[in-house]
């Protein structure tokens, strides 16, 4: 069942009431295709590859002028109270995608651009890029999420997306840590 505009407004004081720091690694998963979703406990992530196993390399949805892969696209983060809000597992919903789930405010304020995240033994700088979710989101949880996660970006409610500095292993459990 798709949340309503009541619903979510309701929780938002509860999502912003998130760690600011430290969380969990959760839910890890690539994309290797369109619609296509791998949950694994462990991911490498490379500068130059992104995510193992991700489509980013093929398809991504930014390029640079050179038409490569943005780099600041290569990894999503997705902060589980807005998950939870959205998706419910079991569901036939599809899931986000993102990289990884953790239990972590997400907003400018907290994570401005360029912030280094420790995550597992990876580093990652947080992007300049808005995440503002796209017609997919709205098509699986709905108008009301859509107008929601767009309402206020600076709470960056759809999550961060993030380019990996130096390449390292995500694995579920790993702590995400400000540098």
């Amino acid at each position: 069942m798709k949340p309503d505009r009541a619903t979510l407004e309701a929780a938002t004081s509860h999502v912003n009431a998130a760690p600011r720091d430290g969380a969990t690694i959760e839910m890890l998963c690539n994309r290797p295709d369109f619609g296509k979703r791998n949950f694994t406990d462990r991911l490498t992530v490379t500068r130059s590859g992104g995510v193992e196993n991700c489509r980013w390399t093929k398809h991504p949805w930014m390029r640079m002028e050179d038409g490569s892969p943005d780099p600041r696209i290569q990894v999503c983060v997705l902060q589980r109270r807005v998950l939870d809000l959205v998706w419910k597992e079991g569901e036939d919903t599809v899931h986000p995608g993102d990289t990884f789930i953790a239990d972590m405010t997400m907003s400018e304020e907290n994570l401005p651009a360029g912030t280094l995240l420790r995550a597992g033994s990876a580093m990652l700088r947080v992007s300049d890029v808005w995440n503002n979710a796209c017609t997919k989101w709205k098509a699986r949880y709905g108008a009301d999420a859509l107008d929601w996660v767009r309402a206020s970006p600076e709470l960056r409610l759809r999550g961060i997306l993030c380019e990996i500095v130096e390449d390292g292993v995500l694995e579920n459990g790993a702590r995400v840590e400000k540098v």
